[in-house]
């Protein structure tokens, strides 16, 4: 990991009350600090409250619009302006099930950034194409469709995440070894564009990510944390998490 400071990131989904921020606070303030930075994705609804309790936040996504007509979309300058620092984008559950392309992602990516957030680009394959043996294909054009639009200088102010998306809330993990063999090709691809941006980028692991498997995921040469549902919702667990979590 080297000069890389971990994240540990939990994704509520839509799932969450203001009793657990208040839990999660109280986790987060014991564990953050020099060794790792620990942030959390509540619901939008949520976020004036979890910031206001002192998280580190951002939004599970944002619009890729700036402005205008757009109901019931999430604006990614007022998250900023409320005080967040992050936003996801292209989460498996936004390409699946509304239908957010490569470009679309890109799109959401450029509007985060140029509103001062820091964009966390989740990547991943399912399991048809990892059976197919496509893992590195997709994740390539993944990324690539941010690098065309955006140029590879755009990833030094952003945060990568593959989560193979037959290992998200299905229980099924990747090994330490499969997670870690494509965390490497992530880095090689972004290295053959710039060096110094493939080498200090942190790149996340998610799927299914727990306390009985977190410490060894996270010691894998070019994993830097992980993104964390379901366990992120239980305090004990996403703080046993956090600690497994260790620059």
């Amino acid at each position: 990991m080297g000069q890389r400071k971990p994240i540990v990131a939990g994704n509520w989904k839509m799932n969450g009350s203001c009793e657990l921020i208040k839990e999660i606070a109280a986790v987060s303030e014991q564990v953050s600090g020099e060794q790792r930075e620990v942030l959390v994705f509540p619901p939008a609804i949520l976020l004036s409250e979890a910031i206001s309790a002192g998280l580190n936040c951002g939004t599970q996504t944002v619009s890729e619009f700036e402005s205008g007509a757009y109901t019931g979309e999430i604006q990614a300058s007022l998250v900023k302006s409320l005080g967040a620092n992050y936003t996801l984008v292209g989460h498996s559950e936004r390409r699946s099930i509304y239908g957010e392309s490569n470009e679309d992602v890109a799109n959401k990516f450029a509007q985060a950034q140029s509103s001062g957030l820091t964009p966390i680009l989740c990547i991943g394959e399912t399991q048809a194409q990892r059976t197919e043996g496509k893992t590195e294909e997709v994740v390539k054009q993944q990324l690539e469709a941010v690098i065309k639009k955006l140029g590879i200088a755009s990833l030094a102010n952003s945060v990568i995440a593959y989560e193979p998306v037959w290992a998200i809330g299905t229980g099924l993990t990747a090994t330490p070894e499969q997670a870690q063999a494509t965390h490497k090709y992530i880095r090689d691809l972004l290295h053959s564009y710039d060096q110094q941006v493939a080498s200090a980028l942190r790149i996340l692991y998610g799927g299914s990510v727990n306390e009985s498997n977190s410490e060894l995921l996270f010691a894998q040469a070019d994993i830097d944390g992980g993104l964390i549902g379901g366990a992120s919702l239980k305090p004990q667990s996403f703080k046993a998490i956090c600690e497994s979590a260790k620059g």
